[in-house]
């Protein structure tokens, strides 16, 4: 039986400055930053309060994981914003928006109440786009 998700994988354009964007303005603490070869890292964030989830930025680059035509493809996806890639959650949508945004994150949406409740999105460094919501009690909805 399956008992929950331990890592996920988020691909970055710039593993560098995913590491700046994911610390730096999302608040996120580095869990892994563990050097592969030569030219590689393993590198791992969580958000402050799920320390045990383990958001592995993934940078796309040529090479045995991705040839070129296939690394390409990718990043041109990533970069024009094709990939929601989640939903992260908050006490108050408001607050953080104003807060993320004066860190210099770039929302393509800002705080609306939707008949499922307040949402905000907002791209990171790379392009992939997620959801900020406020923690939903699913059955008051």
């Amino acid at each position: 039986m399956i008992t929950k998700l331990s890592h996920t994988t988020i691909f970055v354009i710039d593993q560098e400055s995913a590491y700046d964007f994911y610390t730096n303005k999302l608040g996120f603490n580095v869990v892994d930053d563990i050097p592969v070869g030569t030219d590689a890292r393993w590198l791992t964030v969580s958000p402050p309060e799920q320390p045990d989830l383990r958001i592995n930025l993934f940078p796309i680059t040529v090479g045995k994981m991705f040839p070129k035509e296939t690394a390409q493809v990718m990043i041109d996806l990533v970069k024009n914003g094709k990939f929601g890639s989640g939903v992260f959650e908050c006490e108050d949508v408001f607050a953080t928006y104003e807060e993320l945004r004066k860190k210099g994150v770039e929302f393509v949406k800002p705080p609306k109440k939707e008949f499922y409740g307040i949402e905000a999105q907002f791209k990171d460094d790379s392009g992939n786009w997620f959801s900020l919501q406020p923690r939903y009690n699913y059955d008051n909805l």
